[in-house]
């Protein structure tokens, strides 16, 4: 089954492509994850020069140029951009710590001392940040626990009250927003579909490699969440339109100051894209069945098998860590309360980007073949 649809780098129902404004210089911070890689394909097509900071390899998208430096390594990071006068500064990075205390630590330094590295220049005039629905939800130590926000989420939620990075680190661009003059804005993405290797927030590539190994040892592709996420409605959030809505809000004035939700503009209940999605991946499938089979208790193998695929079929990772990140996609099918997000906001300052999820799911598993990432189903 093939549905209809667009090619990769598209998104359905807008002109993705936009002239760069003049000078423009835009810092991509994670440039190789998965919303910052998206991001470098974006404004690359558009004309903009861009900069991709990373810790240990270069963006593979042509026309980025390289900047390496280790994110939690103030000095690092200030020897690395002091070259540098970047315009437009999008962080979409971020880094796992074993408590939110620890994320917190880590991950509000890591946009501080970005921010500090490129204030020298005083070149920046809009900065962007790549959050999610853990603003809604809480940090993963509290996640959906307590008294949630009904859905649709709204930007306008009251914030919840656990500790949270998210809130950290949208404090520390406020505040050098304040110190240094520049315009700023927030995209809280949902659970993401795109590709990129080495990423831990990546649901399409990881059920695609979760495929894989069904192909490989018989197994069904067992839907691995709660009855909750199985009939209920959701949303997600395409890599390529998340990258859409940073490039308008980068120079769009009505989009300046403000938190955007970022989905596709669509809903679905995933036993409607299971089949679905299981017929394009070439597995049979098993949908909810009397309590979750999460995906960590179903892949204790999986580092073993993946290997073996991996080097016959030549891919370019032969681990599977680098490619699927079974809790996270299991934190995302296993949550027992609905997740919508409301888009009126970014509706009413003009952006109408759209994309349609099973396309968004389908395209991304074609990327994935093609790039060697997933074995080609045959």
């Amino acid at each position: 089954m093939r549905a209809s649809r667009s090619g990769p780098s598209s998104v359905d129902g807008m002109d993705t492509h936009s002239a760069p404004p003049s000078g423009g210089t835009a810092l991509v911070v994670g440039a190789t994850g998965i919303s910052g890689a998206a991001l470098c394909r974006r404004l690359v097509a558009d004309g903009w020069r861009v900069l991709g900071l990373s810790r240990r390899s270069p963006s593979s998208v042509e026309g980025v140029e390289p900047v390496l430096a280790d994110l939690t390594d103030a000095e690092a990071l200030a020897d690395s951009l002091a070259s540098y006068a970047p315009t437009h500064v999008f962080l979409c990075a971020w880094a796992r710590q074993e408590t939110e205390e620890q994320n917190i630590e880590v991950n509000a330094g890591i946009v501080r001392d970005v921010l500090a590295a490129v204030r020298p220049a005083g070149s920046v005039r809009h900065v962007a940040l790549v959050t999610g629905l853990k603003h809604y939800l809480g940090p993963f130590e509290a996640y959906g626990k307590g008294e949630m926000p009904d859905t649709p989420f709204h930007e306008d939620e009251e914030r919840l009250p656990y500790p949270n990075f998210y809130y950290a680190q949208e404090d520390e661009v406020l505040a050098a927003s304040e110190r240094d003059g520049f315009t700023w804005s927030v995209h809280r993405a949902h659970t993401m579909v795109g590709r990129a290797v080495g990423n831990a927030m990546n649901m399409a590539q990881t059920l695609a490699a979760y495929a894989a190994i069904c192909r490989e040892t018989g197994r069904p592709f067992t839907f691995p969440g709660s009855q909750t996420q199985w009939d209920g409605l959701t949303d997600v959030t395409d890599a390529d339109l998340l990258a859409d809505q940073l490039a308008w809000a980068a120079t769009e004035p009505a989009a300046a100051d403000t938190a955007f939700n970022t989905a596709n503009g669509d809903v679905f209940r995933w036993r409607w894209l299971w089949p679905r999605l299981a017929e394009r991946l070439g597995v049979e499938w098993e949908g909810y069945a009397d309590a979750p089979r999460p995906l960590e208790e179903q892949m204790v193998d999986a580092a073993e098998v993946w290997s073996v695929i991996a080097r016959r079929e030549g891919l370019v990772a032969d681990d599977v860590d680098r490619v699927a990140s079974w809790w996270h996609t299991d934190a995302d099918l296993g949550r027992e309360m609905e997740c919508l997000t409301d888009q009126t906001r970014s509706r009413e300052r003009g952006w109408t980007g759209y994309r349609s999820t099973l396309a968004s799911f389908l395209d991304t598993v074609d990327a994935l073949e093609a790039e060697r990432v997933v074995p080609q189903v045959r």
